[in-house]
């Protein structure tokens, strides 16, 4: 193993045994403004090199990437094999209605499907017949072919383990799973309405994740179970602590005990990471209750204070926290916002610093060259 490796694997062990003072692993959590800075000349076009993660990471400075994500549980959809055929249900001039691969109705601009938010105007399941019949049997574990979606990740995994990168296990949370069935207003009324619903649709989830999982760590020992989860908006959860206890929480703490029995055999501790969107703070004992240890992304727009948050829960992991708005105003701004949060947390230990979501397209690629060769200087 090469010494930029070997560093930046154990950068990412000290983060997870929460280590005050140790180097901090450095990445970032992802993009809206690549595009721009491409068309600017910034960037070199994605055609024009062989492996565009390793282009960023040389480009700004992240650490070697020190962890393997494992899948083929959905990430903002379910994990449907097969998925719904996608094809064009209606042609509405400018637009059209199209049924995607999670069995919803979406409706584009014509010959335009990404780069926009687009508008849901249906969703499969809004009963148990519907359930049934279109969406269940399509979270069979046990479907022909199905290993075979996650077949080269584990193989890539497995090979990066032996030079120490940690091994994640990715799942759709089950709040996001359910607002893919059921779009996120009706979902709201069938908590109510159709508890049973609910808890056939979360019997799915588990079944088809822990069966997964069990054949993933067959081969695998997993450092993270990570759910996207997106429980949170701007004031706090979108559903009430009574839900999440009732609904969600007794799935994940029955996922987490199997994968923990599994390999216990390991020394590693097994953490757990929730990606909360909004106002965490609300939900954050609730989920440590069953085992959650790790949370991102830690939105200041929407009021978190990582600093704050890393005082009142000292042994959390988290992974977040820097205010993208900051980043679009300038040197000053970054130079400030960067002085406020990093000597605390570098001298705390178990954070990560990156945007609270993708860099959007308002900030510059002066600035965020900026910021990240600044962030250098509390990273190293």
């Amino acid at each position: 193993m090469d010494q930029e490796l070997a560093n930046a694997v154990k950068r990412r062990r000290d983060f997870y045994s929460c280590k005050p003072g140790a180097q901090i692993y450095k990445k970032e959590f992802g993009y809206f403004g690549l595009d721009n800075w491409i068309a600017q000349g910034y960037l070199k076009p994605y055609d024009a090199v062989a492996d565009y993660d390793v282009y960023l990471q040389e480009t700004f400075g992240y650490s070697r990437r020190a962890e393997s994500r494992v899948g083929g549980l959905g990430w903002c959809e379910a994990g449907f094999y097969p998925a719904f055929e996608e094809k064009v249900l209606e042609d509405r001039g400018d637009y059209e209605l199209v049924q995607d691969f999670a069995g919803r109705s979406v409706l584009y601009f014509k010959g335009r499907r990404n780069g926009f938010m687009p508008e849901y105007v249906d969703h499969p399941v809004k009963d148990m017949d519907t359930w049934e019949r279109n969406v269940k049997w399509r979270m069979d574990p046990n479907t022909p072919g199905r290993e075979e979606l996650t077949r080269r990740e584990v193989q890539a995994a497995a090979q990066e383990a032996q030079y120490g990168s940690c091994v994640i296990q990715a799942v759709v949370g089950g709040y996001m799973y359910l607002r893919s069935l059921m779009g996120p207003e009706a979902l709201l009324y069938q908590f109510y309405d159709n508890p049973a619903l609910i808890h056939a649709c979360m019997r799915a989830w588990f079944e088809l994740a822990d069966a997964v999982i069990e054949r993933h760590q067959q081969t695998l020992c997993f450092d993270e179970l990570f759910l996207g989860e997106d429980i949170c908006y701007n004031h706090g959860p979108l559903i009430s602590p009574d839900m999440i206890r009732e609904f969600l929480l007794p799935y994940y703490q029955q996922l987490y005990t199997n994968m923990k029995r599994r390999q216990a055999r390991d020394p590693r501790p097994l953490h757990f990471q929730i990606d909360t969107d909004g106002f965490c703070p609300p939900v954050i004992a609730l989920y440590q209750s069953i085992g959650a240890d790790y949370f991102s992304p830690f939105e200041v727009a929407a009021g978190c204070d990582v600093v704050k948050l890393g005082r009142q829960y000292p042994g959390l992991l988290i992974s977040g926290g820097i205010d993208k708005r900051e980043l679009a105003k300038g040197r000053d701004a970054i130079d400030r916002h960067l002085e406020a949060i990093m000597p605390a947390m570098r001298a705390r230990g178990g954070y990560i610093p990156t945007c609270d979501h993708g860099v959007p397209e308002e900030v510059s690629f002066e600035n965020y060259a900026y910021f990240r060769t600044r962030l250098h200087t509390y990273c190293d």
